[in-house]
């Protein structure tokens, strides 16, 4: 995600390393540079213009600390004004209401409202310990009804039925009336995918929210269709009186336009981004960690939240316990590692967030993509329990039967024998004792920015 951003603007802001005072004349270069790197991410021209006036603004003439080069202090002002572009503070869902509080999603056709409807209700059931319901109420797309139904099972959600045949102010009706029998906290109405130019579907919505009266009314946007993304949730504003944005599709932007232009546009605030196709593949939007993803700083305040959500501890308990017993880390152990990584977004979502990885999660993308995880886990479930456990004993004509039950080459099986050495080495490593502090401490000391140079490197 902002790939592209990130490796204009990390070249932009580099031109500054060495420079005794920030003024006019060495600015100018790099103004016209992230001016560029904007424009380029599709970011409204409008937006743009006032970010570069803001940063050239703060900039000039600013007398550079004894701690801090000019370049630091440029990406500081950069980092604040990014932050302030996408709207400062995160910004919770309103459920301050007597339940079910309602929310409402819209957008157009095609941007994955029905899978956000799904997300975002397990987010909250999750994350916020709600008791939630969702209903769809597009009649028009065929199976969308039993796509939400199918979703919604498929995450141990409860669903309204409702039909085609019915209409959709009358599914909100019942969908009300049952949230209330059943005691549901919230209760998240999905909608046809629709035209702004469409006047009769927006007729439709706008009596669906005069009939729900909901607490939220958000608008669901794909963020690869850059500023466009902002500029139809201006026109859906102008409509009906949203609260808030969900991006979609936000892990295959690698420009950032949406995410960079919609808060100024609209005026209204980003609170969610998908970052994914599975049911758990939804994340609060947070300005601050976004800017200092842009930036290459990393975000491990939400790689930290990754884990506490999504780590498996009492896995992770009992590999703890077994380290420091002294015994083997083997296949097993490994092929548990990799699933809890691919539950955190896999090798490039964690390297996006580690500060100072920016550029390093595209080598990893080409060299050690996700797909040769999902290789490795192929490869160790063709293995015989025994085998998992004393990896030893694997000689070569078992290596070939492995290859064969898992589709893959012998070099593969070969490759992943040597990849579980090294991590089996490292972890015994960490079984000894100070093992697991010594990391957690090198890990908190990457998340703070260094005392000399740029906050990201030259």
């Amino acid at each position: 995600m902002f790939e592209s951003l990130t490796q204009r603007l990390g070249a932009a802001l580099g031109n500054l390393t060495g420079k005794a005072r920030l003024n006019e004349e060495n600015i100018q270069a790099t103004l016209r540079e992230v001016r560029m790197a904007l424009l380029e991410a599709d970011v409204a021209l409008s937006v743009v213009k006032d970010f570069i006036e803001q940063v050239r603004i703060r900039a000039v003439g600013q007398e550079v600390s004894s701690s801090l080069s000019p370049g630091q202090a440029f990406v500081k002002i950069v980092n604040e004004e990014l932050v302030r572009m996408m709207g400062e503070g995160s910004h919770r869902l309103d459920l301050n209401t007597q339940p079910p509080a309602i929310i409402l999603l819209a957008g157009l056709q095609g941007v994955g409202k029905t899978t956000t409807a799904v997300k975002l209700a397990n987010w909250l059931k999750t994350r916020e310990k709600k008791s939630v319901m969702v209903v769809s109420t597009d009649v028009y797309r065929p199976a969308a009804i039993d796509q939400l139904r199918i979703l919604a099972d498929e995450g141990d959600i409860q669903f309204c039925e409702s039909s085609p045949d019915q209409k959709p102010v009358d599914i909100a009706r019942a969908a009300m009336d049952l949230a209330k029998k059943q005691f549901v906290e919230v209760l998240i109405v999905d909608t046809a995918g629709r035209l702004h130019v469409d006047s009769d579907m927006m007729d439709e919505i706008r009596a669906l929210h005069g009939t729900l009266s909901p607490v939220e009314t958000l608008f669901v946007v794909d963020a690869m269709t850059g500023q466009d993304a902002a500029n139809s949730a201006q026109a859906f504003n102008e409509i009906l009186p949203l609260t808030g944005i969900i991006l979609t599709k936000a892990d295959g932007d690698a420009r950032g336009g949406a995410a960079l232009s919609v808060r100024s546009i609209t005026g209204k605030p980003i609170k969610f981004m998908a970052v994914g196709e599975s049911i758990d593949a939804l994340d609060a939007f947070h300005p601050d960690r976004i800017a200092s993803r842009i930036l290459g700083m990393g975000d491990v305040l939400s790689l930290i939240e990754d884990a506490e959500q999504k780590v498996d501890k009492n896995k992770a308990r009992k590999l703890a316990r077994k380290m420091r017993q002294g015994k083997k880390f083997d296949l097993e152990d490994f092929r548990d590692q990799i699933q809890q990584m691919n539950n955190m977004g896999g090798i490039t979502g964690m390297l996006d967030k580690l500060p100072g990885m920016g550029q390093l999660s595209q080598v990893a993308q080409q060299k050690v993509s996700d797909n040769s995880f999902a290789q490795m886990e192929a490869i160790i479930n063709s293995m015989t329990p025994s085998e998992r456990r004393y990896p030893d004993s694997i000689n070569g004509s078992r290596k070939k039967r492995i290859a064969s039950g898992s589709g893959t080459r012998i070099q593969d099986v070969n490759r992943t024998m040597k990849q579980h050495r090294q991590m089996q080495k490292m972890m015994k490593k960490l079984g000894k004792k100070g093992g697991m502090q010594n990391m957690m401490r090198g890990m908190d000391a990457m998340s703070q920015p260094p005392a000399g140079g740029s906050l990201r490197g030259p």
